[in-house]
This record gives C-alpha cells, structure tokens and sequence, in this order.
C-alpha cells in the first residue's frame, strides 16, 4: 500500500514537472521569433480552410520551422477555430502568439474599391466581376435581384457611391448587399427629413429624381436648382425634358451625341416622350443629390441650360430660357434654336 502511495506520488510528481517544462517551453515559444529567416510574407487564408491546411501553408511559406510546436501551441490556445479568411502580410519577426492574434483577429491587407457618384450599375458589375480580390459566386444581375430580395427588375441606383475597403475572400454577394444596405440607410436618412408637398411620394421616387440630377450637374452648389426644376416641371405636369434619361434608355446605341430623332425615340426613359419619372434611376447618385431631390430649392425655376463652364442658367420663363440657349449654346444664333437646344 505504501509502496502504491509512493508509486503515485512519483507519477504526479513525474507529470506535474513535465507540466511545468511544458509551460515554459511554450512560454518560450509563444515569446519567440518564428523564425530565423526572416522572410516578410503575403499569406492567402481560403474561408473554409481548416487549421491543418493554415499551418501546412505557413511551413511551406517559412513562417513556422516545425509544425508539431505551433499545433500544440495554437490547440491549447482554444482559437484555432477562430482563424479569418483572408490575405495576410505577416513577418517571421512575429512571434507565434503574434501571428495567432492576427489570425484570430483578422488583420487581412485591406483593398479598396471606389464607386464613382453618377456611374451605372453596369459599370460598377463590370469593376466587381473583374475585381481577383473578391470571390466570384454570382452569375447575373437578376440573380443579385433575387438575393437582396429587390422588386425592381433592374438594380439601377440601390448600390451606394463610396470607396469601400474590404479583405480578400469577401464573396460579391456580400460586397453589392453592403454597400446596397449603406444606400438604404442613406435614402432613410434623408427621406425622414424631406421637404413637405413635394411631387415625389416614395423613397424610390426620390432615388431616380436624384439619379437624375446627379447626371445633370457636377457643381454641388446647383444641385438643389436642377431639383427646383424638375420639381416644379413634376408638380405642373410638364414633361422632365433631360437629356440623361434619353442617354439611359439608348443603352449602347448612344454614340456620345443626342439627335432630334432620339429625342422622340419612344423607349421608357425618355422624359421628351414621357410625362413624370423614368420607371428606375438611371445611374447611382450620392447623398448630395438625394439630399437636393428631397430638399429643392424655394422658386419657380422651370428651365435651365448649360453655359460650357461646368455651370447652367436657370430660368422661370420659356423667353428667358431661350435667349440662353441663343446665348450660351447657339453663340448668338437665333435662327439656329430649335429642339435638343437645352433642357
């Protein structure tokens, strides 16, 4: 009996000393430098990758020089599970409860992506198909429709302009979902603190007046006039007149001019044919146009044309609107107005 007593006393003994030289090697490992090659890395983290593949793609990189001590190690820690998807610069510098912290962490190189404010939702498709950062899974456009759970048969103007940062592996499902929720947020925002009796009735309504006029002028200080316009045109029941929305429903016809006989081409989108709203955005405006559509300006502007300086000249009257047209399109012309002369 005593001898039995003895017996497991020395194997307690025996285990608790290996426990001790257990901890403080991996103490002293978790503290130490990976590895003595020092070789700074770029390491590409699959979602769905198991910690056996993760530490298999670290030994080939040379990140770890024995794989049996960094398992250990990571295993004990409990967060293998936790390990994000990603790219990864690391350096064999970092010791291994570094690089475990980072990987748990997700601190992924970051790529970014900028939506430009009046581009098309073709145009932006087209910048995240061909994007090799983002995991390809959608197959078309109706296919997105059907994800986000979107009514509209096209998805014209939900998608917010903005520059977008995000880690490799971000699926393009998950890319057009978050940037459409932050739009969503955005048309929230700005149709709760919307002008009363206006001729818009719907957030949606208020996305494709503001579409409009983000096509129409890039000078941020006229955005609320070309929104007076087309307000006062809605609420008198006059015909919009916008060349962009013309440009829109021309799709790839649109050779970078606009003919009389387009004007009266009978397609939805064009506001010359059309009394009232294009049945969608015809682009994807920012906030500041969103911002205009629901808060126009205070007058009874119903025309306005370009001056050639990236600025237009509003006007209450069809004789004031057309002695600028003369004035700034026909360069003093007056037997050359005619139609597609100005809005």
């Amino acid at each position: 009996m005593v001898k039995s007593m003895r017996t497991i006393s020395s194997l307690t003994a025996i285990i608790l000393m290996a426990f001790i030289v257990a901890t403080v090697y991996f103490k002293n490992y978790a503290d130490s430098p990976l590895s003595e090659k020092y070789r700074d890395v770029n390491l590409v983290i699959v979602p769905g990758m198991s910690f056996k593949d993760v530490t298999r793609e670290l030994y080939e990189h040379g990140l770890i020089e024995e794989k049996w001590n960094w398992r250990i190690y990571a295993r004990l820690s409990g967060t293998t599970h936790k390990i994000k998807a990603g790219e990864y610069s690391l350096s064999a510098t970092l010791t291994p409860h570094q690089l475990l912290k980072n990987l748990v962490r997700g601190d992924t190189k970051q790529f970014s992506m900028t939506v430009i404010e009046g581009s098309t939702f073709k145009q932006l498709w087209d910048s995240v198909k061909k994007n090799d950062k983002i995991t390809q899974t959608l197959s078309s456009p109706d296919e997105l429709l059907e994800k986000l759970n979107l009514e509209d048969h096209n998805p014209e103007g939900w998608f917010y302009p903005d520059t977008y940062h995000f880690s490799r592996g971000i699926t393009d499902l998950q890319f057009f979902r978050h940037i459409h929720q932050h739009m969503r947020r955005v048309l929230d925002e700005e149709w709760a603190n919307r002008k009363k009796g206006l001729p818009v009735h719907s957030p949606k309504e208020a996305l494709i007046l503001a579409s409009i006029i983000e096509k129409e002028t890039s000078a941020d200080h006229e955005r609320v006039m070309v929104a007076a316009v087309f307000s006062n045109r809605l609420a008198r029941g006059m015909r919009l007149q916008a060349d962009p929305t013309v440009i829109y429903g021309m799709g790839e016809a649109f050779d970078g001019n606009i003919s009389r006989k387009d004007l009266g081409k009978d397609t939805p989108y064009n506001t010359y044919v059309h009394k009232g709203l294009p049945p969608t955005p015809i682009a994807l405006p920012g906030r500041a146009s969103i911002a205009a559509a629901l808060n126009p300006a205070d007058n009874e502007m119903v025309y306005f044309v370009s001056k050639r300086d990236g600025t237009h000249h509003f006007s209450s009257t069809y004789k004031e609107h057309r002695a600028a047209v003369i004035k700034y399109q026909l360069k003093g012309c007056k037997d050359c107005y005619g139609a597609g002369s100005g809005s």
